[in-house]
């Protein structure tokens, strides 16, 4: 057989089987996720209709009791608390993360080394940057000693344990999730667009909220997911920081699997939680999408 008969034959072989091929590409990743993910989250869904066993963990059966005790006021404040908590959070990030994603997009000579700034914390582990905020935040800690140093106060602020620090702490930690993804957006912005319409007498603050923001929307969305979804499940921020003073749900499931031994408790929170963002989510998206479709019309 000559080797361009060959050659075409492989061809051939390539274009049949292509969509297989793309499969078994993805089968790696698809087996990962479907071991470490979905089995553990399939679990957890039957755990949350099976009864508690009597030392810890679950018993045979089913009922929708654990459903029904998250209905308890107790841990709808709760709920209601941690959602405030991740929407002031990621309002807080969008407000501070926009502006340093706008100037890192906009440097020319230090762009590289502004990224590198804003990823330097994931160098380190989450936990290890709680730390620090404590050494940074007690009684005797680097702010209050710099003030007291430089005569502002007179006695120490109370910032460690406090629901301050648990914000201050969040916000720290998930501004990257919020800068990385608008810098994305920013970068592609066409400056054409911007200088046409300077050009055309518009001031800049006409540019930035018509042209800008607007060109940048699918980062700020990206972002604010990111962000608010993270928060929403943090619970190592209020333990260490707020001193399991401001209880959040993320602090419910863990205390639910750990010291409670409430396993079917603690899977139906996780699986209510995850259904009120899903929905969240699905509702947002929709409008957007309906608000498009009115704005191309």
């Amino acid at each position: 057989m000559n080797p361009f008969a060959l050659r075409q034959a492989a061809l051939r072989w390539f274009h049949r089987h292509k969509e297989t091929q793309a499969w078994a590409l993805l089968a790696p990743g698809f087996g990962w996720l479907g071991v470490f993910f979905l089995a553990p989250l399939l679990i957890m869904f039957g755990y949350s209709f099976m009864p508690r066993g009597e030392y810890g963990g679950v018993e045979a059966g089913f009922t929708l009791e654990h459903y029904a005790r998250f209905a308890d006021p107790l841990y709808i404040k709760i709920l209601w608390r941690t959602l405030l908590d991740s929407t002031v959070c990621t309002l807080i990030c969008l407000v501070t993360g926009y502006p340093v994603a706008y100037v890192v997009a906009r440097a020319t000579k230090w762009r590289n080394f502004l990224m590198f700034l804003v990823i330097l914390p994931f160098w380190t582990s989450f936990l290890v940057r709680t730390f620090a905020m404590i050494f940074l935040l007690r009684d005797t800690g680097l702010v209050n000693t710099l003030l007291i140093n430089l005569g502002v106060i007179q006695e120490p602020i109370i910032m460690l344990y406090t629901p301050f620090a648990v914000m201050l702490g969040l916000v720290y930690g998930f501004v990257p999730f919020m800068v990385l993804p608008i810098y994305a957006s920013l970068e592609k912005l066409d400056l054409s667009l911007l200088e046409a319409a300077e050009v055309l007498g518009a001031r800049p603050a006409e540019r930035f909220f018509r042209i800008t923001l607007p060109l940048s929307m699918p980062g700020v969305v990206a972002g604010c997911l990111l962000v608010f979804i993270p928060a929403l499940g943090s619970f190592l921020t209020s333990d260490l920081l707020g001193g399991a003073k401001e209880i959040l749900i993320g602090n419910l499931v863990q205390n639910q699997f750990t010291t409670a031994r409430n396993w079917p408790f603690g899977s139906a929170a996780s699986f209510i939680v995850m259904a009120l963002v899903l929905l969240a989510v699905m509702i947002y998206l929709r409008a957007r999408d309906r608000g498009n479709e009115l704005g191309a019309q």
